[in-house]
């Protein structure tokens, strides 16, 4: 059956080959038609991998290296995409299902238009199947087969891991489709109103996976790792923020673009940037240069591959840019304190923060090859990342009444007369009532002021309550992104300046109190699982008249020899109370266990502004049959 998915492969490179052609060609019905085949076999394929997976076939070399016998079934089959090969696999899936669904789905009325962007994505996954079957081949046998696989990364088996990766991957290679939509453009002269309006949905589509997709991670490493936090900015955490900033960037300059027929040629850089960091991502994650819990170890050699075809694409989109980009049209004309001003400044820090976590991410690989080792982390992030993110959240709420065009500050004194009555405030709340730092004041002023904003802009664009809920989904949807946002930020703040942190030592029995939490550990003992053996602890941890019952255990994997934290997560309302099961240590000839506690304020928060971020750009893509001037 594995022979059939290698050649099935080989038919989506031979079909993927003919829809490149046939596009660039002009020939819409064909390209369209090569689409659909490269997809459809390309499916076959990567079930195969599946079902071998599923079988525990182990004479398959993926599945005897990522794979086990006694695995739960979910994980068998999120072993087909939990590494390197196989995740190319589905990347080349995805890549041509965006292929597919574009032949399907788009209608500009403009025929070679269409047909040179389904070209484009068919050369695109010409060279991810290249790729594939010449450098990363998931089809390889092993003879003998053993009788027993290696196992998945034990770190790795978990439901949120099992949906991250094609999560994401719908998000990063969604921007391949708006890259091959901007190449078409650019190629035809014309990134006016039809092409963005095209380019939104298909943004859209890859900004809302890739939310989700990121959210989906961060919390694995929340209640995974052990750590006790959400977001540690690393490497490959930082791979997948790039292309999201990007994409939040593009998102609202292609609007200007479907309004105003304006930032042409600056929306479609973007749309080329959004896959190009996307492809950046993949090649920090798969090269081996990054040492990560999330990377895959791979040989420098198939790093290099994926560098030079960055270079590629980045080459040709690039160049194409160059010579396109000064003969289009640049729209209406604009003023710096109009809507559009405001949009440019909102792209410009999306940008250099995109840019600036770059650099905090390659610095150190560009010292380490210096001969010097420097490291980059929080500190850094917050100095430079956060205070420009904050300016941009800070005046969004205002530019949001702005007139399209020309300058109109009638209102302006009063929304920053708000803005610094908002601010006092909570200053003098923070240092006063609640003791804390003045920027955690700040922040949480921030983040409300984002929620008013928000609301605000729901009312002044319904006029009267009555058509607050005949307003177009768009608008909704930009409301509940906004909102989100705000929520996302006192989620953020709240948890990552009053988390509390403490470390406990107890015997069976013993007892700790924890910023007012009694803790007592009642018994530790061993469990057995499907592939896997633990020591669970029972704790009993009271505060007032609550009592919670946690069960933190520390697995180990014997088949690949790795130990693995399995937390234990009580929901206060108000907060998580965390708590991770360390090691057992001898203390004056008796047995302690060591329990490392956390308290984390309104994480939730974190996520539900991610969720409402997500579903607002969901709303802003769900198809309306009408347009109306408040759609804007």
């Amino acid at each position: 059956m594995i022979e059939l998915g290698h050649l099935a492969a080989f038919l989506a490179l031979a079909a993927s080959l003919a829809q490149g052609v046939f596009g660039l060609t002009g020939a819409r019905a064909l390209a369209g038609r090569s689409a659909h085949v490269a997809f459809g076999v390309m499916g076959l394929s990567f079930l195969t991998l599946v079902v071998a997976f599923a079988e525990s076939d182990f004479s398959l070399a993926l599945a005897a290296n990522n794979s086990h016998t006694l695995k739960p079934m979910i994980y068998k089959i999120a072993g087909a995409w939990g590494n390197h090969e196989g995740s190319m696999a589905l990347w080349c899936l995805v890549t041509l299902g965006f292929g597919a669904a574009g032949a399907f789905w788009m209608r500009t009325g403009r025929d070679q238009f269409e047909a040179r962007a389904l070209g484009v994505q068919g050369l695109l996954a010409c060279g991810a199947l290249a790729y594939l079957l010449f450098a990363s081949s998931p089809y390889l046998r092993l003879d003998p087969a053993p009788l027993q696989g290696s196992g998945l990364n034990p770190i790795l088996q978990d439901p949120a891991l099992a949906f991250h990766p094609p999560m994401l991957y719908l998000g990063y290679v969604g921007y391949s489709f708006v890259f091959a939509l901007a190449a078409a453009g650019l190629m035809d002269g014309r990134i006016d109103r039809v092409w963005a309006k095209e380019a939104r949905r298909w943004a859209l589509a890859a900004f809302i996976p890739l939310t989700l997709g990121i959210a989906l991670g961060s919390y694995w490493a929340y209640y995974e790792l052990g750590w006790g936090g959400w977001w540690f900015w690393d490497p490959v955490e930082n791979a997948s923020l790039m292309p999201w900033l990007i994409g939040a960037a593009l998102m609202h300059s292609v609007v200007v673009t479907e309004k105003r027929g304006s930032f042409a040629a600056w929306t479609a850089l973007l749309a080329v940037l959004a896959f190009l960091f996307s492809v950046m991502g993949a090649f920090l994650v798969r090269s081996g240069i990054l040492t990560s819990v999330h990377a895959f170890a791979v040989d420098p050699k198939r790093g290099m591959l994926l560098l030079a075809g960055l270079m590629i694409y980045g080459g040709f989109a690039l160049g194409l840019f160059a010579l396109r980009a000064p003969k289009l049209d640049g729209g209406k004309p604009w003023e710096m304190f109009s809507r559009e001003g405001a949009l440019v400044a909102n792209n410009v820090v999306l940008v250099v923060a995109a840019l600036t976590v770059l650099l905090g991410t390659l610095f150190p690989l560009i010292a380490e090859a210096a001969g010097r080792t420097i490291s980059v982390g929080e500190p850094y992030f917050r100095l430079t990342f956060v205070p420009m993110l904050a300016l941009l959240l800070l005046i969004l709420p205002v530019v949001q009444v702005w007139s399209w065009g020309k300058t109109d500050l009638s209102g302006l004194w009063k929304w920053a007369a708000g803005g610094v009555a908002l601010v006092a405030v909570f200053l003098l709340l923070g240092v006063g009532l609640w003791d804390i730092p003045l920027g955690a004041a700040f922040g949480l002023a921030l983040g409300v002021w984002l929620m008013f904003g928000a609301v605000w802009e729901l009312k002044r664009r319904a006029v009267t309550p009555g058509r607050v809920f005949r307003l177009p989904l768009r608008v909704w949807g930009m409301t509940l992104a906004h909102m989100g946002l705000g929520v996302f930020i006192i989620g953020a703040v709240v948890e990552t300046t009053q988390r509390y942190e403490a470390t406990l030592a107890l015997p069976v029995g013993g007892t700790g109190t924890v910023a007012g939490w009694t803790i007592t550990l009642t018994d530790v003992y061993a469990i057995e699982g499907p592939n896997w053996y633990a020591d669970q602890a029972d704790l009993t941890a009271r505060k007032g008249s609550t009592v919670a019952e946690l069960a933190p255990t520390k697995r180990y994997y014997p088949a690949a020899r790795m130990p693995t934290t399995e937390t234990a997560i009580h929901k206060t309302g108000a907060g998580d109370l965390y708590i991770a099961l360390g090691d057992r240590r001898d203390v004056g000839g008796e047995d302690r266990w060591v329990l490392r506690v956390y308290l984390n304020p309104l994480i939730d928060l974190v996520y539900l502004g991610v969720l409402l971020m997500g579903l607002g750009a969901l709303l802003s893509l769900w198809p309306t049959r009408r347009r109306t001037a408040d759609a804007s």
